[in-house]
């Protein structure tokens, strides 16, 4: 799974940042293997329309599976579900322990809705 994680630094160490929008940089993950890309938000110090701006320019990656975050607003999040991405808001931690609750939390949903537990 492809995961992009709102961070306060460039590091699966980062916290993950508590405003999609204006979160310094986000981190492309991908869950089996903890690589990542780093990718600096330039849509950081915008006054307005910075949450719409950084949904439009992750649905623009085409390939991203779920957004963890720790706060977004309604914009976004209708942007982001439009385009097919699971959004984890009101995350709390550092980015590597946030996906990791997120991809146990994942796999049980999809153990659940399968009807195998």
């Amino acid at each position: 799974m492809r995961i992009i994680a709102v961070s306060d630094g460039e590091s699966l160490d980062s916290y993950v940042s508590d405003d999609f929008g204006h979160a310094p940089y986000f981190l492309l993950v991908d869950s089996d293997t903890l690589d990542y890309d780093v990718i600096v938000n330039e849509f950081m110090d915008s006054l307005e329309g910075a949450g719409i701006a950084v949904a439009k320019a992750i649905v623009s990656l085409g390939m991203v599976d779920a957004v963890i975050t720790g706060g977004i607003g309604p914009h976004g999040i209708k942007i982001l579900q439009d385009a097919g991405i699971y959004i984890s808001a009101d995350e709390d931690g550092t980015v590597e322990q946030c996906i990791k609750d997120f991809m146990r939390r994942w796999e049980h949903r999809m153990k659940f809705e399968k009807g195998t537990e």
